[in-house]
């Protein structure tokens, strides 16, 4: 056996230059650059001069570089001011942490086109990869905050009962699972509150794409709300809340058609006109009820208390079933929510004032939106599925150093990088893609 020397006898010197902790993020900022992102955020409407120390398109590169790579809070961004290979892609100087908190509220209270103007951005960016008729899946979520952020409000928190939060809302394409838009609200709203103006705002920021369909659960309802899907001749399918005046009227329904039965489970479905009472006129209600079938042995046995029952307003003249399991699909939305929380942060509110928190908001999901685009245009398909976390851990997390050698600059890697064949085949990609 090998003799081995202590940890403890290994001498320590800080003398390795131009290393980054970020090596394999090469390939994430060769692709903003090849995209013309910078380029795209220049055109935004400032009120600061691009030949400032830190012009403010540089200021939104940076943060989208750092949500991406890992950053949850603004002061994160101190592992990043100066690496090497961050302080090339930004023109040779990152800000202090410190400037980031008070650019966004600048902006935020100064630049009032500025959301409105990366709302269009993040419409540029997942353009190519949207399909030619998109299904939007509307949901909201609640986001706690520990102060006394403007606009935060005690309302509906399940994770904090009693705390302040936010409820933003956000539309995502149901099949891509990108987001097609965002807005923050004070966290005393209802899901539904300013439902339909977003809604005509994201429908407006995709002019020129047919909209097919839309999902969303029950906290969303309403004349309006309906009326602005039949207005636009978009099919919907939204959950509603089971109330005894709904589960009466169900009750007089006789003839149940049977759709699955098997060893577990039995499910039927009906469809009536319903008029809620905050409607102005009936409309299709799928109602779908399912048990489990118990065997005493003799016999299959199902008793009334045993069906559970789900409603789903449509204007689809579709089957029962049909409404209910594309419904059911929507439930992806969850996870992408839960991807922007865990993966981009959404739920850690960067300052004390609205206007800038709900622009951090619309940065983070821009980031998010790039990544997700990134990973179809030039990922392998086994890594499409992969979260951010994964996809830092296993590509853009090790180690690095910038060297200069026969005039050119060469990023050199840690010899045991074990995805490098799969990082090279990205890179070989993003090689022939015109910049």
């Amino acid at each position: 056996m090998k003799s081995t020397t202590p940890v403890s006898k290994i001498k320590t010197e800080f003398s390795l230059r131009h290393a980054t902790s970020f090596g394999g993020a090469k390939i994430f900022l060769e692709y903003l650059e090849k995209i013309k992102l910078a380029k795209a955020l220049q055109g935004l409407s400032f009120a600061k001069a691009n030949n400032s120390l830190f012009p403010l398109y540089r200021i939104l590169l940076y943060l989208i570089v750092g949500w991406v790579l890992g950053c949850q809070r603004l002061f994160h961004f101190r592992k990043l001011q100066y690496d090497p290979l961050i302080r090339r892609f930004l023109g040779g100087r990152c800000p202090h942490h410190s400037l980031l908190y008070k650019e966004l509220v600048r902006l935020g209270r100064f630049c009032p086109n500025l959301q409105l103007d990366l709302r269009k951005v993040n419409q540029e960016v997942i353009r190519p990869c949207l399909p030619s008729e998109l299904i939007l899946d509307l949901d909201s979520t609640v986001e706690t905050v520990y102060g006394d952020q403007a606009g935060a409000a005690k309302g509906p928190n399940p994770h904090k009962p009693g705390r302040k939060s936010y409820h933003p809302l956000l539309v995502f394409e149901g099949q891509t699972r990108l987001c097609l838009n965002a807005m923050l609200r004070a966290g005393n709203t209802h899901a539904s509150t300013d439902a339909t103006s977003f809604l005509e705002q994201t429908l407006e920021l995709l002019s020129g794409r047919t909209v097919k369909y839309a999902r969303f659960d029950k906290g969303f309802g309403g004349e309006e709300f309906y009326s602005l899907w039949e207005r636009k001749r978009i099919g919907y399918a939204g959950k509603l809340k089971w109330t005894g005046r709904l589960a009466k009227e169900v009750k007089t329904c006789r003839y149940w058609k049977r759709y699955v039965e098997d060893e577990e489970w039995v499910i039927e479905g009906i469809t009536l006109l319903y008029k809620a009472t905050s409607w102005k006129k009936p409309r299709r209600v799928a109602v779908i009820r399912k048990a489990q079938v118990a065997d005493d042995g003799q016999g299959r046995l199902i008793f009334d208390t045993d069906w559970q029952y789900e409603a789903i307003v449509t204007n689809l003249e579709w089957e029962p079933i049909d409404v209910w399991r594309f419904y059911n699909q929507r439930c992806c939305v969850e996870n992408d929510i839960k991807e922007a929380k865990d993966g981009f942060s959404i739920d850690r509110i960067a300052t004390g004032d609205f206007e800038a928190n709900e622009l951090d908001l619309l940065i983070k999901m821009l980031a998010y939106n790039l990544y997700e685009r990134f990973k179809r245009d030039y990922c392998e398909p086994v890594h499409w599925g992969y979260t951010i976390a994964r996809f830092r851990l296993e590509f853009f997390h090790w180690a690095a150093t910038i060297v200069r050698h026969s005039r050119k600059l060469i990023l050199k890697l840690a010899h045991d990088f074990p995805y490098r064949h799969a990082w090279k085949r990205i890179e070989a990609r993003l090689a022939t893609m015109s910049g």
